[in-house]
């Protein structure tokens, strides 16, 4: 086997992944990015390639380890980001396996721009982040709004304990709690300035279409009965209580946009747009949702 650049070994295991038909989603968008992904893991690079670092000769060991993590990205259909233990979200790195979702909310564009224009930022002391996962979202808003509080909540133990080694990671220990809860089962008179959470919202009928990648991710994390509805149905519920005048809940529901909308008619919805694509995600006031009297 002779020495060949990593760039080489890029444009080949792009070539076999787009062969393969493999998914892309959780990370990446196209066979390029996520082949580079896999061959600089591989060979210990660091994932800032410079035009040297694609310019670097590689042997026969090295080549059979990106073949060898390659072949496991197609034949298990693995998404890349457990492959790697590793991604990022809104700018931060985090870690990541099978015991939660692989972050892609485009929600981490609210948080870069710090919910404005939505909200005074410099108001901002208390956040509740539902459904944690690994952590992203409250880690990303603790980086945000670094004067304030942030709760993380999420009803599985497993999530916790990686979300625990991603709050390590960013040194938050002091300012961000975590919490096993079932939405705000254990939260008793806590009130927060926003409210924000990636809820499961699949449903049954869309859940058994996904692609053979998603099914490497907790169902826990995903599944949300028939329709999508049952854990955004109690957030919309309960929300109100523990936000605190003007505060705002924000909730992706990605697919099931056009479910929310026909269920939950007589509330006054902002549909938010990203610059950088994805949709889905409402925004409501605590006035909003609170009956009027």
């Amino acid at each position: 086997m002779q020495p060949v650049t990593v760039r080489a070994l890029i444009e080949r295991g792009a070539r076999r992944l787009d062969r393969a038909g493999v998914f892309f989603g959780h990370g990446t968008d196209n066979a390029f990015d996520e082949s580079a992904a896999l061959v600089l893991h591989a060979l210990g690079l660091s994932h800032e390639a410079s035009a040297r670092t694609y310019a670097k000769k590689v042997v026969q060991a090295g080549q059979q380890r990106v073949n060898d993590l390659i072949a496991r990205r197609i034949e298990e259909r693995v998404p890349a980001a457990y492959l790697l233990g590793k991604t990022w979200f809104a700018g931060l790195p985090f870690h990541v396996d099978s015991r939660v979702l692989i972050p892609r909310s485009p929600i981490a564009e609210l948080i870069e721009r710090q919910f404005t224009p939505w909200i005074d930022p410099r108001r901002v002391k208390r956040v509740l982040d539902i459904g944690t996962g690994s952590g992203c979202i409250a880690i990303a808003c603790a980086k945000a709004f670094p004067k304030a509080r942030v709760d993380a909540v999420d009803i599985s133990a497993e999530a916790l304990q990686v979300a625990k080694l991603n709050v390590r990671r960013h040194r938050l220990g002091r300012r961000l709690r975590l919490v096993e809860s079932d939405h705000f089962g254990a939260l008793a008179d806590e009130s927060y300035d926003i409210i924000v959470t990636n809820p499961p919202y699949v449903g049954e009928r869309e859940l058994k279409s996904l692609p053979a990648e998603y099914r490497h991710e907790p169902r826990i994390a995903l599944a949300a009965g028939q329709s999508g509805l049952d854990s955004v149905r109690i957030i919309l519920q309960e929300a109100a209580r523990f936000l605190r005048p003007r505060g705002l809940l924000v909730v992706e529901v990605g697919n099931t946009e056009t479910a929310v909308r026909r269920v939950f008619r007589q509330l006054p919805f902002t549909w938010l747009d990203f610059e950088r694509g994805g949709g889905g995600v409402f925004l409501l006031t605590a006035e909003q949702l609170r009956p009027k009297a």
